[in-house]
């Protein structure tokens, strides 16, 4: 594992940590989410992503940028929570929630758009002995299929061809893995 994956498992583990003792939940995404539920580091990742309820946005940013946190000055917080801890992108993208309760988008021009069934269910996934709250598989598994579909400007990358894949063989089949420089 090289240096930056160390310091990106570094401020997860400090996230699960300060939201753990502060009550405020959160679950990891994307291609880091993967990893955790796969148990293991697949590829390089460029940044960190999570989700927060929305109403806790405020409170999660105090809470890390009394840490030495600091905001992207580039991203606007009504969207979500861009951070940096070092050089090191974290994001928060918010969730809301509809009158049954469910999750939604919780900002932005999908806001109000319910979001997978389920996808805050999932087991907590493992690397060594770090276990983290992430969203569902098969959110991320809907997430990587459908993201050309609802956003025809982003195009499928080559990566989450690979992700989809060692998605659906599971955890504990993750497939070859991308070798690290």
């Amino acid at each position: 594992m090289d240096e930056l994956a160390r310091r990106q498992l570094a401020s997860i583990a400090e996230v699960v940590a300060v939201t753990g003792a502060a009550g405020v939940p959160v679950w990891l995404r994307g291609g880091w989410a993967m990893d955790f539920q796969l148990g293991a580091a697949t590829r390089p990742h460029v940044d960190v992503d999570w989700y927060c309820w929305r109403e806790d946005a405020d409170r999660l940013a105090t809470l890390l940028l009394s840490r030495g946190w600091r905001f992207d000055p580039r991203m606007p917080v009504d969207r979500q929570l861009d951070l940096f801890v070092g050089d090191l992108e974290v994001s928060f993208a918010y969730l809301g929630r509809d009158r049954t309760g469910r999750p939604t988008v919780g900002a932005g021009p999908w806001e109000g758009t319910p979001l997978p069934a389920g996808m805050l269910d999932a087991s907590p996934g493992r690397i060594g002995p770090l276990v983290v709250p992430t969203i569902s598989v098969a959110a991320q598994i809907e997430f990587k299929q459908m993201y050309p579909v609802w956003m025809p400007e982003r195009p499928r990358r080559p990566k989450d061809a690979d992700d989809l894949a060692r998605l659906r063989a599971g955890p504990g089949r993750a497939g070859p893995r991308t070798p690290r420089p």
